[in-house]
């Protein structure tokens, strides 16, 4: 049996529409990281940029487990001495940019350093609202929680 490779002209990419309301975000990350990456195909190509355009609503309304809502405590640094700085997600979700939880999980389940998963994260596109400027691509829905009964966060 001969070993496919995808050549990046017959790569075809579809959008898909996620509703991330009450699903909680490593597992909703896990998911969005294997799309944009091509994983759930068969034709799945490592250097080919094979996967699927994304889009995410509700991002502000997403879930923790536990305690991480108020205990998680984000990082980085100002380039300043000193200059470290933390947020909760908590007050990252009730700011101004409450998809960047979503975005910078993803980030992280994606490979490090590469040209190629830079490329990819572009194709994941997050809304604070449920509202997007996507409709003209038809973006099909994809029911998350339906799959594993530990996606979403009961209340």
């Amino acid at each position: 049996m001969k070993t496919f490779n995808l050549k990046p002209a017959d790569a075809q990419k579809k959008w898909v529409l996620i509703d991330a309301k009450g699903l909680v975000v490593g597992r909703l990350a896990a998911l969005i990281a294997t799309r944009l990456r091509g994983k759930h195909l068969p034709t799945y190509t490592p250097h080919v940029d094979c996967g699927d355009y994304v889009v995410v609503v509700n991002a502000e309304k997403v879930a923790f487990t536990g305690k991480k809502r108020e205990d998680k405590i984000y990082h980085w640094h100002t380039g300043y001495p000193g200059g470290v700085k933390t947020r909760s997600p908590a007050q990252i979700l009730q700011g101004k940019f409450p998809e960047r939880v979503i975005k910078k999980a993803v980030e992280r389940m994606l490979p490090k350093e590469s040209p190629l998963a830079r490329a990819q994260l572009t194709h994941l596109k997050a809304y604070k609202g449920p509202d997007h400027p996507h409709a003209g691509q038809n973006p099909e829905p994809l029911d998350i929680k339906s799959l594993n009964r530990k996606n979403a966060v009961a209340r």
